[in-house]
């Protein structure tokens, strides 16, 4: 029996294993983002939008509470350091380029009342929240 060589075979295998990586990121990114939202609701927020994407990128979760707009980034790691360490200053920017335009869907436009939270989420799926956390960038 003859067997023939299959360039594609060899790929098929790390292009699955890495397919199924980006699955469970998924899977844990928004596990993680339920367990931010649930919190949040539990505090009396209310949830308007969830991985809301505007041209200038993506929020996570876009909360109302008493104070006004509450933008949330969620990030999930081993630790909260790491979590927190995950955050890039490109990001941040990211994302408030995105919130400013999600606040320009709003009644008060610009002038609405904001804030923007880290949340941070470990192994154990224990959550921090770090609020006006964009001060610090």
């Amino acid at each position: 029996m003859t067997q023939h060589f299959d360039p594609h075979a060899q790929l098929a295998q790390p292009i699955s294993a890495r397919r199924a990586r980006g699955q469970r990121a998924y899977l844990a990114g928004a596990a993680a983002e339920d367990r931010v939202a649930r919190l949040y609701r539990e505090a009396g927020a209310c949830l308007l939008a969830r991985r809301w994407r505007g041209q200038g990128g993506e929020i996570d979760l876009v909360m109302r509470d008493e104070t006004g707009l509450v933008f949330v980034e969620v990030k999930a790691a081993r630790d909260f350091d790491r979590a927190i360490a995950s955050l890039s200053q490109r990001q941040v920017g990211r994302i408030c380029t995105a919130a400013q335009e999600f606040a320009g869907t709003q009644p008060e436009g610009s002038l609405t009342p904001m804030r923007f939270d880290l949340a941070v989420v470990d192994k154990q799926g224990a959550v921090r929240v770090l609020e006006n956390a964009f001060g610090d960038f």
